[in-house]
């Protein structure tokens, strides 16, 4: 029994034993496979936190990307912002001439390209023929057979060499051949290069002489030339006289549109959008009036330039912007800037610190108020310059075409029309300057040798009597720049005192409204009306 119960004891003290490490094999696996999950947590983790850094960077990449995007924007705004307040400045210390040697051609001569045949095919050469050398035994046993295919392979040498002195005569036909149309292509390339620099020459010695045709064309050559920004229209038309040494330009301008309508790009991060900043309609509306004065000036500029003084003193500008009619739909070109100036009035400013629109002002020029809405001006001349080319037209005061009235001219067109006026009547550089009450101030002389000298000119757009102090004060005026001669003009009429006042003088002449109508028509071809006057005396 003793026995037994050990038996069993022992049985019962293995079992444990089993269940014991049967217990911890599992908490082993148990431990391994919550290891396992701990380190698959860790990877999960460690990868969700490398998508995180990884997305994080890729966002600021593309934030990156985006911004400079937004910046490379604002840079290239920026840039076409400068260049179109630059356009007079920016240029100033450059010229717009193309000299002559320019407009000549060199002769487009290729090289002479023989191609296959200029390389000559090797001759036969007998080794490649010949039979090899026999031995002894053959030359004993088989002479015949050899002298046989001796005889063949001379014979076949010989007709490679018939083929070959064929061949290289007829390459050296084609060889002559293509040697003569390259000479003849080279000859005529010459001629036609000669023939081009003989019209340069002839056009640059036209131009010397002071051809109005040439110098017309090469001052239309050299303004449309000139390098413009992006969007203006290089068209330009001129019209030279000669006897006036006077220019006339038509200026096509660029719309208003060529002014960026956005003022400055923005990312907008949370949209993921690059959004415009729009340009303020005020601003649009003063950086285009102010760019429309600076390619005028710079027209201007330019015209004097490239136009020496012998040939240029006084330039015209008309600058229109072609557009269709809102109305109608047809197209239109309205003038917006109209002026003519003297190379000394010219000469007197300082274009790099002017203000453009100021100083059209300046200058007297007829300005549109609105420029931006394409709001009209008269010009001073007729844009269509085919009526003054090549002839000794009386320039522009044909602008006023039909009848209008004198006293409702602005003060700066009544000016043009009575320079315009005198001019036509044989007086030569005019001056003036515009007085304080609509009138203007010249100072023209007459170079007829009897009756010339200074004369003073004066001409008040009135609708009621020229005091008699305006009267004297011309003799005051001729008085202090000693002049021969003064003449006031109005489109009114003078009292009696002031024809007493003149009569006495004796150097004064007094043109009242229907006698400047009478002379407008003689001397200018106008058909006008002076207009509804204040209280005038019924001799009028």
């Amino acid at each position: 029994m003793g026995r037994r119960r050990g038996f069993f004891a022992e049985m019962e003290h293995q079992r444990n034993l089993r269940v014991k490490q049967a217990a911890r094999e599992q908490r082993e696996r148990e431990r391994l496979i919550a290891q396992a999950q701990r380190e698959r947590e860790r990877a999960t983790r460690a990868a969700a936190q490398a998508d995180k850094q990884a997305a994080k960077e890729a966002a600021a990449r593309y934030l990156q990307v985006r911004q400079a995007e937004v910046a490379a924007m604002n840079e290239e705004l920026a840039e076409r912002m400068t260049e179109l307040e630059g356009l007079l400045t920016g240029t100033l210390g450059t010229s717009a001439r193309i000299p002559f040697a320019a407009l000549r051609r060199q002769p487009e001569v290729s090289r002479f390209d023989p191609g296959p045949d200029g390389v000559p095919a090797p001759p036969p050469v007998w080794a490649e023929f010949a039979p090899p050398p026999a031995g002894a035994v053959q030359r004993m046993f088989k002479k015949q057979a050899i002298e046989r295919t001796l005889a063949e392979r001379q014979a076949a040498f010989a007709a490679a060499q018939a083929r070959h002195q064929a061949d290289e005569t007829s390459r050296m036909q084609r060889l002559q051949q293509t040697e003569q149309r390259h000479r003849a292509q080279t000859a005529a390339a010459r001629q036609r290069a000669d023939d081009a620099n003989a019209k340069v020459d002839a056009f640059e010695q036209a131009y010397r002489q002071g051809r109005p045709e040439a110098v017309n064309d090469y001052l239309e050559l050299t303004l449309e030339a000139r390098p413009l920004p992006t969007g203006f229209p290089s068209d330009v038309e001129v019209a030279y006289q000669a006897e006036n040494r006077r220019l006339m330009v038509v200026q096509e301008l660029p719309g208003v549109e060529v002014i960026p309508a956005d003022a400055e790009y923005k990312y907008i991060r949370t949209k993921d959008e690059i959004t415009p900043r729009a340009r303020p309609p005020r601003e649009i509306n003063q950086r285009y009036g102010n760019l429309v004065a600076q390619l005028v000036l710079r027209t201007m500029r330019d015209a004097f330039d490239v136009a020496g003084p012998n040939l240029v003193t006084e330039v015209a500008v008309s600058a229109l912007v072609s557009t269709r009619n809102k109305a109608t739909g047809r197209p239109e070109r309205p003038c917006l800037v109209s002026l003519m100036t003297t190379r000394e009035q010219f000469g007197d400013l300082v274009l790099s610190e002017l203000d453009p629109t100021e100083c059209l002002r300046h200058l007297n020029a007829l300005v549109s108020k609105h420029p931006w809405d394409l709001e009209a001006v008269r010009p001073v001349f007729d844009p269509d310059l085919s009526r003054y080319k090549f002839v000794d037209a009386r320039d522009a005061a044909a602008g006023l075409d039909g009848r209008r009235v004198l006293v409702e001219l602005d003060p700066t067109e009544f000016e043009h029309l009575v320079r315009q006026l005198f001019e036509a009547m044989g007086m030569k550089a005019w001056v003036t300057q515009a007085s304080r009450d609509d009138g203007v101030d010249g100072v023209a002389v007459n170079e007829d040798p009897v009756m010339g000298g200074v004369c003073v000119i004066q001409a008040k757009r009135y609708r009621g009597v020229v005091s008699t102090e305006a009267v004297r004060a011309l003799a005051g005026t001729m008085g202090q720049l000693k002049a021969s001669r003064g003449v006031l003009v109005t489109t009114s009429w003078f009292g009696k005192q002031s024809h007493d006042f003149a009569a006495e003088h004796g150097r004064i002449q007094l043109i009242e409204g229907p006698h400047l109508k009478q002379m407008l028509k003689e001397h200018l071809g106008l058909d006008v009306i002076v207009g509804e006057l204040k209280g005038a005396p019924r001799r009028l």
